[in-house]
């Protein structure tokens, strides 16, 4: 594990961190979004601020490993097994509800990518050739967001949506329950397998390590910034602007027009 740390998890890149208060969506009197997001247990999980520590986030993936339905590590002589009580202590999450893999979208009944892209878009009838975020309705510009950088978060492509991102905006609009724990999960695994691919979930992993006292004399620590926060300003990278209190496109329609990020090349093509 000692060899391991040293030539590759300690080379690893920690994702880029982002949060959004829900009081924040209330002012902004983006209130469907926020209630959504609530009927999935997922405000105390996206509002999570805090401390984060580098390098135990990276000693914490170095001894991963997933034995039935725990996560366990082992941090600073700590032995971490964080079972379903733990989720439900750290983050409200609760084992329950759909359990949706790259292989099984078809458990979503009556889910059509390509269908459910287009009904999301301002313009239906626009010719598809990726699934961008730009054109997107508002609530699920918002959730795109959501999904790409905290839920499932990745270092780079947040501009084209995967068949995932898609599925997940949809049963998070028709309020069907997912398991978020076991998506979490399953994208630690994935990103901790590939070396190239940068390490998620930076605050969650900080909260598990003050849920079991890991020792934190002397580690390196870097605060949450309120630059991280999604505010005003995310939704003006969107393309929309603020009208008599209600925010809206710049062309009119409720939604973004453009999505303030870099599109780059990989998977998400519809």
């Amino acid at each position: 594990m000692i060899e391991k740390y040293r030539f590759e998890t300690s080379r690893k890149v920690i994702n880029n961190l982002k949060v959004v208060s829900f009081s924040w969506l209330k002012s902004q009197k983006l209130d469907d979004v926020r209630r959504l997001l609530k009927e999935q247990l997922l405000k105390r999980f996206l509002e999570m601020k805090g401390n984060i520590y580098p390098d135990l986030i990276r000693v914490f993936y170095t001894n991963l490993k997933f034995e039935g339905n725990n996560l366990v590590s082992h941090v600073k002589g700590v032995d971490m097994k964080i079972t379903h009580e733990v989720w439900a202590t750290v983050t409200d999450l609760k084992y329950a509800g759909l359990t949706i893999n790259k292989g099984n979208i078809g458990v979503v009944e009556d889910f059509n990518k390509i269908q459910y892209y287009k009904s999301c878009l301002k313009n239906p009838h626009a010719q598809v050739r990726t699934c961008s975020v730009g054109g997107l309705k508002l609530n699920e510009r918002l959730l795109a967001l959501f999904v790409t950088w905290i839920l499932t978060p990745r270092g780079s492509n947040h501009s084209v949506l995967t068949a995932e991102d898609l599925v997940y905006i949809y049963c998070i609009m028709n309020k069907v329950k997912i398991n978020w724990i076991h998506i979490i999960k399953e994208h630690m695994q994935k990103y901790m397998r590939l070396s190239d691919y940068h390490y998620p979930y930076a605050i969650l992993i900080s909260k598990f390590v003050h849920y079991f006292k890991v020792n934190l004399e002397g580690e390196t620590s870097e605060l949450v910034k309120s630059t991280f926060e999604v505010n005003n300003g995310s939704l003006r990278k969107m393309g929309v602007t603020k009208i008599n209190g209600e925010w809206v496109s710049k062309d009119g329609e409720q939604g973004g027009s453009s999505s303030g990020l870099h599109a780059e090349h990989g998977e998400g093509r519809c």
